[in-house]
This record gives C-alpha cells, structure tokens and sequence, in this order.
C-alpha cells in the first residue's frame, strides 16, 4: 500500500473490490471491525505489555465518526483491550464497541459499561489443571482472561513451535474434559466455551447494526470464523472486505493471507488502511 494518506491497495477478490465499493459509496452504512493483537497491536513476547500501535487511536477517531460502527472483536477480555487500546475518552470514539472474549463480553464506550454473561464453570476446572500438564515449565506463559478463558502461550520456550504442537493434543483432551474447546493462535493455544467465536460476534453485531457493507482484519487463525462470516455476509448480500495484518517476521499467519483480499504489514499497515479510509470516506469518493 502506498504512502499517501488517500491511497488504498486493491482488493484481490472481485468479492473483495465489492465490499471495498460498497464502503466507501455509504461508509454510514458499514461496519468495520478489528481483532487487536496483530492487527491493532503489535504481537509482544509477553501478552501483558501488547499496546496498540501509536497510530491506531487517532486512526480510529478519523475513521469512526464517518462509517456506521467500529468495533474491536478480541479474544482479551474487553477491559483489558480498551486499557491497552487507549480507547476510553478517546474523542471521537463515543460510540465504539469491543467485543471481547470473541464476543462474549461488549464494552460500550457511550457507556464505559461491560456486559457479560456468568463464565463457563470448565475454564475455572481446566486452569486449576494446567500445571500438572505444563509441568512447571516456567517458558510456558499462561495467561487466565478473567474466568471466561485460559490461554497457553509458547514464544517464550527454546523452541516454541516444538512447544505448541507438543501441548496441542493435551490441551485438547483437557477441553474436552472440561466442555470446552482449543483455538490455536500465534504460538498460543486458548481454552474457552464451545459455540463462541469472531464469526458468530461480528455475524451478531452486522446483524444488529443494520449494516450493508462489512470490513474485518485479523491476523491469524483465530479470525478465520470473522473471515467465513464476511463470506457468508457476502452470500446474504452484503458486501465485505477480508484483510490479513500480516507483519513480514509474523508466523502463523499463511492461510489467513491466502484467504484475504487485502494483506497490509501488521499493525503499521493496519493503521495506514484505516487512514486511507477514513480520507477516501471523508472525500466521499466511491473509487477503489
């Protein structure tokens, strides 16, 4: 993608030049979501220091005012994502939502309020049990998001993809044990309730906006539910853009680049996308 604030790259798809299309023609009518980490922000060793890229909030407060609705769709809970967003005051974001937990928890800004139904009683039962199976590996971060999941992150062993796929099978009994089930990531694999994920909140919050045109980033294996919603959206006609924040050093990512129809440089180009928009938006030019 180019430099200059107005420019935009072109989609890959003619689906995706569509939903590019149909953003920009009623951006009041579009929905634009976004997964934090990877996207938002960049991925950190450790999941505690992640902080949003330093252009992303005033990215957000260009763009937000001129479409339909901004939503984050984060697998953190939405506490945490508005903390290391930035996002609460933020002016121009009065009306931004974050869905955390993949959906289970909304935290409005018009509000300052989250909602949330009672966590699952497995997640609590699967963590007491993770240091039997972790065996005390002090490489292995585990990261407990708040009772509604419980995440096992590896970029910190000596070899970390060795790691993941040697707990994939474990940690996929314990689910099972506990009602739950594994969403593998970047070097990390969570634990959460069944029938929860970025497709099903995204489908929920298009739904609930009345948009009629759809715009989701991800960055890795987790956002391929909000990625097959997009496609579904498409084929209940409204149109959608798929894109892939996918930083060159980034692994894990391939599949969700393939099935893309716009790929920018991790959180960077994240922010140079939403730039764009937010000036081709505000311009009211339709042109891709």
């Amino acid at each position: 993608m180019g430099s200059l604030p107005n420019s935009l790259p072109t989609p890959g798809s003619a689906a995706g030049r569509g939903g590019l299309a149909a953003l920009l023609e009623r951006p009041e009518r579009a929905v634009v979501a976004l997964d934090f980490d990877g996207t938002l922000a960049p991925i950190v060793a450790d999941p505690e220091q992640a902080r949003a890229h330093p252009g992303a909030v005033p990215a957000l407060t260009r763009l937000a005012p001129l479409v339909g609705s901004v939503a984050v769709i984060t697998g953190r809970p939405a506490e945490v994502a508005v903390r290391y967003g930035g996002f609460a005051g933020a002016p121009g974001l009065d009306h931004l939502v974050v869905l955390g937990h993949y959906g289970a928890e909304r935290w409005d800004a018009a509000t300052g309020a989250v909602s949330a139904p009672p966590p699952h009683p497995g997640v609590a039962a699967a963590r007491d049990e993770l240091p039997g199976i972790l065996g005390g590996d002090e490489s292995l971060h585990v990261e407990d998001k708040g009772g509604r999941a419980v995440a096992v992150h590896t970029r910190r062993a000596a070899d970390p993809r060795a790691a993941f796929e040697a707990l994939r099978e474990p940690l996929g009994a314990l689910a099972e044990r506990h009602g739950l089930v594994v969403e593998p990531g970047r070097m990390v694999l969570e634990l959460r309730p069944p029938g929860i994920d970025k497709g099903v909140a995204l489908t929920a919050h298009v739904r609930d906006s009345g948009a009629r045109a759809v715009l989701y980033a991800g960055d890795d294996l987790g956002d391929l539910a909000a990625f097959g919603a997009v496609e579904k959206l498409r084929s209940d006609g409204v149109p959608g853009l798929r894109v892939c924040s996918a930083a060159a050093s980034a692994e894990g990512a391939e599949e969700l680049a393939e099935r893309a129809d716009v790929v920018v440089d991790g959180p960077a180009g994240t922010v140079a996308l939403l730039d764009a928009l937010a000036g081709r938006a505000g311009d009211g030019d339709s042109g891709a």
